[in-house]
C-alpha cells in the first residue's frame, strides 16, 4: 500500500486533499474508517484515484492506467524502465511527471526516501524464515538427551541491505553463516553480524553508489567454480546480488545447485530481474535433485504492515522535498529530482533510463 492511514493524515496537515480507493488498504491491515478518521476521502474504483494531480504507487502503471492520469500528473513509483520502456514512453507521451524510486540516487539526503534499502531489508528478514520454513533441520545447534543437533549452514550471496539483514536473522535462529559479496568493503559489516566472509582470489567490483558493478562473462564463470564449494556445503542458500536496472549475474549453475544435499533450500531474492540461481522459476518454487527452490515474487509484499509503512514514508518524505509552499517544484539543479525524475513534458529526461530502455529493446 503506498499511503498508510499515517502518512495520509500527515499529507493532510500539509493541506493536500487525500484520496484513497476505497478497500485498497485491507490486504496490509489498514480500514477505510483508519483512512477516514485520518481526513482522507474514501473513492471506489482506481479512476477516482488516478485521475488525482499526485499519484503514488507501489509498482509501475499498466498502460491502462497510463491512460487513465491527468496531463500533467505526477506519478511517484517503482518504474522499472529496463522492463517497462513502453509504460515508461507511454507516460512521456500522456504529459507525466513520472518518478522511478529505484533510481533515487544513493546520497545521506536522500535516505529516508529509499525505498529500495526499506524493502530490501524486509524481504532478507523473510527470506531466511521462508528457508527455515522448508529446510527440514533446525537452525541452532541442540544438545538433547538423543544426541547433539549440529546448526544448519546458511550462505548468502551478496551482502547489501537484504543480504545483511538476512545473515542477521539466520543468526539470530542460531544458524552459522557465510556471506559472500563481490565488493571487500562489506568484510567488516558481514563480521560484525557474526557471519564468516567468505574471501575468493578475484578482483573486486564495486559499482557506483556503493552497488555491485555489472561483471563480465569471465569474472562470472571464476566467481562460479570457486563458489561451488560453499554453495555445496550450505543447507540454506539466499541469494541476494542485484544490480539495479539490469539483469541479475547468475552466481549458482544448475550443476552447482544439483551438488547440493537432499532437502537443502535456496530462496532466490533476485528472481524478480531473472535470479542469480540459473534454475530459478520466477514466481514459483520448484524442486531439483531434492533441493527447493523457492523464487517467490515481491517478497516485501509478504510482510504487508510493515512494508507498506515504510514504502509510505520513503513516498512522503520525496513528496515533502518536491513541496515548496504547497506546489510541486520540479527542480534539475537538484540531485535528488535529476537523479529519479524519468519524464518530464513529454519526454523521457533521465539519461540511465533511456539507456536502460534502449537496451531491453
Amino acid at each position: 500500500m503506498a499511503v498508510v492511514p499515517d502518512v495520509a493524515k500527515r499529507l493532510a496537515d500539509l493541506g493536500l486533499e487525500v484520496a484513497v480507493e476505497s478497500g485498497a488498504g485491507v490486504g496490509a491491515g489498514f480500514s477505510d474508517d483508519a483512512y477516514r478518521d485520518a481526513g482522507a476521502e474514501l473513492v471506489a474504483g482506481p479512476g477516482s484515484v488516478l485521475g488525482a494531480d499526485v499519484v503514488l504507487k507501489v509498482q509501475a502503471p499498466t498502460l491502462e492506467e497510463v491512460r487513465m492520469l491527468k496531463q500533467g500528473a505526477l506519478l511517484v513509483s517503482f518504474l522499472q524502465p529496463a522492463t517497462q520502456a513502453e509504460v515508461v514512453e507511454a507516460l512521456a507521451q500522456q504529459g507525466v511527471t513520472a518518478f522511478s524510486l529505484e533510481l533515487l540516487p544513493r546520497i545521506s539526503r536522500a535516505q529516508s526516501m529509499d525505498a529500495l534499502s526499506s524493502q530490501a531489508s524486509l524481504a532478507g528478514y523473510k527470506a531466511v524464515l521462508m528457508a527455515a520454513n522448508r529446510l527440514g533441520k533446525f537452525f541452532p545447534m541442540l544438545m538433547t538427551a538423543a544426541g547433539t543437533i549440529a546448526p544448519a549452514r546458511v550462505l548468502v550471496l551478496g551482502a547489501g541491505v537484504a543480504g545483511l539483514q538476512a545473515i542477521a536473522t539466520a543468526r539470530r535462529l542460531g544458524a552459522v553463516v557465510e556471506a559472500y559479496d563481490v565488493r571487500p568493503a562489506v568484510k567488516e559489516e558481514v563480521q560484525s553480524l557474526g557471519a564468516r566472509f567468505v574471501e575468493l582470489e578475484i578482483e573486486s567490483q564495486e559499482g557506483q553508489g556503493g552497488y555491485a558493478g555489472e561483471q563480465s562473462e569471465e569474472f562470472l564463470r571464476r566467481q562460479r567454480e570457486l563458489l561451488a564449494e560453499r554453495v555445496g556445503a550450505a543447507d540454506v542458500v539466499v541469494s541476494t546480488a542485484a544490480i539495479p536496472g539490469r539483469r541479475a549475474p547468475v552466481l549458482v549453475t544448475g550443476d552447482m545447485v544439483r551438488g547440493m544435499r537432499a532437502g537443502s533450500v535456496i530462496v532466490d531474492l533476485a528472481a524478480e530481474t531473472g535470479g542469480n540461481v540459473e534454475l530459478t522459476s520466477p514466481g514459483k518454487v520448484v524442486e531439483v535433485g531434492g533441493v527447493t527452490i523457492d523464487g517467490t515474487l515481491n517478497v516485501p509484499s509478504t510482510v504487508p504492515l510493515h512494508a507498506s509503512q515504510l514504502y509510505s514514508r520513503n513516498l512522503f518524505n520525496l513528496l515533502q522535498h518536491l513541496l515548496k509552499e504547497g506546489e510541486i517544484q520540479i527542480d534539475f539543479e537538484d540531485e535528488i529530482t535529476r537523479g529519479c525524475c524519468v519524464t518530464y513534458q513529454g519526454k523521457v529526461v533521465h539519461e540511465r533510463a533511456r539507456e536502460l530502455m534502449k537496451a531491453a529493446s
